[in-house]
């Protein structure tokens, strides 16, 4: 098996994103992150390449999945034969977005204090 080529727009602190993330370090797959948050223009990129402004979108060996949660990610990369299926538990959920909590501690700027949990 070849090693993908892989991109990643996610957002700094985000449920759908850090279960992209998850996938990635289940897998131990290396990838480029762009963080849409921090640097504007890779939202723009973004965008320009999935031809729409939701996240997280992953480009992988060229082919670009818009808003695709961890799960959809997985699934896709076993589908085109880029990964083998493993038992192993992700160790952040990969199907669901931020909680009530995540969501105020980053209202309240205490981002570095948000965990991910099961």
């Amino acid at each position: 098996m070849s090693t993908p080529k892989i991109t990643a727009y996610l957002k700094t602190y985000c449920g759908w994103s850090e279960g992209v993330r998850a996938i990635f370090r289940k897998y131990g797959l290396d990838y480029e992150e762009k963080d849409i948050i921090k640097n504007p223009a890779f939202r723009w990129e973004m965008e320009q390449k999935s031809g729409q402004p939701l996240s997280p979108c992953v480009e992988i060996n060229g082919t670009m999945l818009p808003d695709i949660s961890g799960e959809e990610v997985e699934q896709w990369m076993i589908s085109q034969g880029l990964l083998t299926p493993s038992e192993a538990e992700p160790d952040a959920p990969i199907d669901r977005a931020c909680s009530d909590a995540q969501h105020a501690a980053m209202a309240a700027g205490q981002a570095g204090s948000i965990r991910f949990v099961n």
